[in-house]
């Protein structure tokens, strides 16, 4: 545990922003995740399912979780899936 006052509140914001960064990431990944389980499944909530995954995915790029170029190929990916299973 550090001396110093800067690099005690250092620490206690990095532990504060970790546990934030790490909820929103596996928030994310649960969203994904339930709309592939809804394309795997033809359920009828797909739809709404991948736009809570975009959103997810754009939070986590403009939060930088992820890297802008990251978010935007598994968006793509996902609407191809959805694309896949409705045709």
């Amino acid at each position: 545990m550090p001396n110093i006052k800067s690099a005690i509140k250092r620490v206690k914001t990095s532990e504060e922003r970790n546990a934030q960064n790490s909820a929103q990431k596996s928030t994310m990944r649960t969203a994904v995740k339930r709309f592939e389980a809804a394309v795997v499944n033809n359920d009828d909530n797909a739809k709404t399912l991948l736009a809570t995954a975009v959103k997810q995915l754009d939070k986590a790029a403009s939060n930088g979780l992820i890297h802008k170029n990251a978010a935007n190929r598994q968006k793509a990916r996902l609407m191809k899936k959805l694309n896949a299973a409705n045709a």
